[in-house]
């Protein structure tokens, strides 16, 4: 059921942003699969890695679509981000900033920035890797 919410949640999104017809499924299909990912690794009892892998996988997701519909490949990986997005850590890194407490507000900030980091490097990562793929393609091709 989380990742149906997902996708309406990310459905939501494209409205928002314009992403019309089949873009607005394929769009979010790729953040209801990752978050899919997301939970599918929950075994592994590390919430940064959880999303660094459902990153990775989501960005390959919206390389792939990116080349099939000839778009940029932000289209699909933005909307894929959503579900996400470390939102409830922000606000709660805030809520302790503003209330004093110290101690949670550093451990709630460096929990949040490792999630955001993640989700970053995920991305980094594939994007990097797709591009020396198709760097090194069109070298083999005779191209410059």
């Amino acid at each position: 059921m989380p990742c149906v919410w997902a996708f309406f949640a990310c459905a939501g999104f494209c409205i928002v942003y314009n992403i019309r017809g089949r873009m607005l499924v394929v769009s979010s299909l790729g953040g209801s699969a990752g978050w899919l990912v997301y939970l599918l690794l929950a075994p592994l009892g590390d919430d940064v890695v959880q999303f660094f892998l459902a990153t990775v996988a989501t960005a390959v997701n919206s390389e792939i679509l990116a080349r099939v519909f000839k778009k940029p490949a932000t289209e699909f990986q933005i909307v894929a981000l959503l579900p996400m997005v470390p939102g409830g850590g922000i606000f709660y890194t805030m809520e302790y900033c503003v209330l004093g407490n110290n101690e949670m507000f550093i451990r709630t900030g460096l929990h949040t920035l490792g999630i955001a980091g993640a989700l970053a490097m995920g991305i980094l990562l594939v994007s990097s890797l797709f591009r020396l793929g198709s760097i090194s393609a069109a070298r083999k091709n005779g191209a410059r």
